[in-house]
């Protein structure tokens, strides 16, 4: 007869994951033969779990990712060179615990954007802060930050995020401002966080597509070393209506 009371209360606490279970113990006829603390720690998990799901819906909306692509929905079927082997091995997340980058390689349409927002998002289950940025967009908005004043703010937010995903690497010729940029953004992370890449070349020719040797040195010297490649090969597949 307490339990409605109870429950009312434990939301205007915002314990609404330890209300529901609350609440569905008192639906099943043999709870009674469980003693307080069992009773207490199904709660308490049931209230844990809430929030782990609450927080990790959270990150998930500030990271923006493109896809909303899931561990689950990748696809080893399809030949494209992905190393099954390696790829199990960054879902596990020390690449991100280790600070280290990830460079996914290959022609369009060959799945390179899901592939990094599953990654992405295995990262936000295991409790880290990310954000997808397409590289095309991102340099723009640097720049017109430069005159609202919002260029620092952009800097300090990509710095502290753990995982940054930047999509489009090497699609579009970069003035020098933008590579300046770039140096100011991989100087940050180097070392404290971690960056996944996707480009449509392989990581050969990044140097040559930079455009300043002195900056691309120092560019790719904090990207590429210390990186996990996965060089993706094979049709396209968009071609067969297929989930990229």
């Amino acid at each position: 007869m307490l339990n409605h009371p109870t429950v009312d209360k434990l939301h205007q606490l915002r314990l609404s994951g330890m209300a529901r279970a609350l609440a569905s113990q008192a639906q099943l006829p043999d709870i009674g033969q469980l003693s307080f603390d069992e009773r207490l720690g199904l709660l308490v998990d049931s209230e844990a779990a809430d929030r782990e799901s609450r927080q990790n819906a959270a990150r998930l909306k500030r990271a923006r990712l493109k896809q909303a692509a899931t561990p689950e929905d990748v696809d080893y079927r399809h030949p494209r060179g992905l190393d099954r082997a390696l790829f199990a091995r960054l879902m596990t997340g020390r690449w991100v615990c280790a600070h280290q980058n990830v460079l996914l390689c290959g022609p369009t349409g060959i799945g390179k954007t899901f592939l990094a927002c599953a990654l992405a998002n295995q990262a936000c289950r295991q409790g880290h802060s990310v954000l997808y940025v397409r590289l095309t967009r991102l340099l723009p908005t640097l720049a017109i930050g430069r005159g609202d004043g919002s260029y620092f703010k952009s800097l300090a937010q990509i710095a502290k995020t753990e995982v940054l995903v930047i999509d489009e690497w090497a699609l579009a010729p970069l003035t020098d401002e933008s590579r300046r940029d770039l140096l100011e953004i991989f100087d940050d992370r180097h070392g404290t966080r971690s960056t996944i890449i996707t480009s449509q070349l392989p990581v050969k020719p990044w140097h040559a597509s930079i455009g300043d040797p002195t900056l691309a040195d120092a560019i790719l010297d904090r990207l590429v070393h210390q990186a996990h490649v996965l060089d993706l090969d094979g049709e396209s597949l968009r071609k067969n209506g297929k989930p990229e």
